[in-house]
């Protein structure tokens, strides 16, 4: 024969569920903030220029400076992407706001076709905020057939504003540097909370010295 629970117990019932619903509450808020911080981490990097991430410019600089800074140009791609990679200029010198073009080559060095994404970032880091993109092909997803090797031009200018940049108005040298992953790849080492983009440990440096 089954006894009848007591209040005390029926109470007792009820708080053990109520815990158990707010515990899992707090295990769902915290799976959705997982992939919440992503996102919100790339937004907090593009609007502060952190870890040395570059912006996008909606046109063209308008004002040009007298004074000139140094480009640096390097080129990695990751040891599961059969590509050759690599910047036509290594350096080159402009003003500060003068619009400009560099020029990387990649080539599918394999017998498949592969589709990459580049990650980017400019050093010194607290530049990054200072560096525009106008046009850039680590926009979009690149796919290359066997053996084809195109042109991949960026269209930039360095802002007019670093030369009142405490942080960043000394430097006389910037290094823009990508890295090519396969394109799956590229997301999850995005995803890296932290982890500078143009430096990512499983790349292979194609400009015979490390950026800076």
């Amino acid at each position: 024969m089954h006894s009848t629970p007591t209040r005390s117990q029926a109470d007792m019932a009820r708080r053990h569920r109520k815990v158990a619903l707010v515990c899992a509450g707090v295990a769902v808020g915290m799976v959705g903030m997982s992939y919440a911080a992503v996102p919100l981490y790339r937004m907090f990097c593009q609007v502060t220029g952190f870890g040395g991430t570059t912006q996008v410019a909606a046109a063209p600089s308008q004002t040009v400076l007298d004074q000139t800074i140094t480009m640096r140009f390097d080129a990695n791609v990751s040891k599961k992407l059969a590509w050759k990679f690599v910047p036509l200029e290594r350096k080159i010198e402009l003003r500060i706001g003068e619009n400009r073009i560099a020029n990387y080559r990649a080539t599918n060095t394999s017998d498949r076709v592969l589709t990459g994404t580049a990650t980017f970032n400019v050093s010194p880091e607290s530049a990054g905020i200072h560096f525009n993109k106008i046009e850039c092909f680590c926009f979009t997803e690149q796919t290359l057939q066997p053996g084809e090797s195109v042109l991949m031009p960026v269209s930039f200018y360095v802002d007019t504003e670093i030369v009142n940049d405490p942080n960043a108005a000394h430097f006389t040298q910037l290094t823009l540097s990508y890295t090519f992953y396969p394109a799956q790849a590229a997301n999850d080492a995005s995803a890296q909370v932290g982890t500078p983009t143009g430096n990512a440990n499983d790349g292979a440096s194609l400009n015979g010295g490390s950026p800076g």
